[in-house]
């Protein structure tokens, strides 16, 4: 098979949110998908600095393109931690997920809710 050599393609990501700015409801969408977005980045990312094309990625999965593509869609699908473990693989990154604590979070008293073992 030959080898496909990724060139991105240039885009102004802070023209484009300018300009979405002014549209009605586009900054709560925005904000309410702000994780998935910094996912996506990630993922896109991680993927140009290994130089892969979507076929690539997908070849070293074991899906096709058109999963690829859509894991690197936000807001349009949910993966698995372990699609998202098969990805980070592919393109030559260990998978990191942090539980960071909000500055402004109210600690919960031990015992006040409901836990489960296991």
């Amino acid at each position: 098979m030959a080898e496909l050599k990724y060139e991105p393609v240039s885009h102004d990501h802070k023209a484009f949110l300018k300009n979405a700015q002014k549209r009605e409801g586009f900054r709560k969408a925005y904000n309410d998908l702000a994780e998935e977005y910094t996912l996506v980045r990630e993922m896109l990312s991680a993927r140009s600095k290994s130089g892969l094309t979507q076929e690539a990625v997908a070849e070293l999965m074991g899906t096709t393109k058109s999963a690829v593509s859509r894991l690197e869609s936000a807001g349009k699908h949910a993966p698995s931690l372990t699609t998202l473990k098969k990805y980070a693989q592919a393109v030559g990154c260990d998978l990191k997920i942090e539980f960071i604590p909000k500055s402004d979070s109210v600690k919960h008293e031990a015992g006040g809710a409901k836990q489960r073992n296991g």
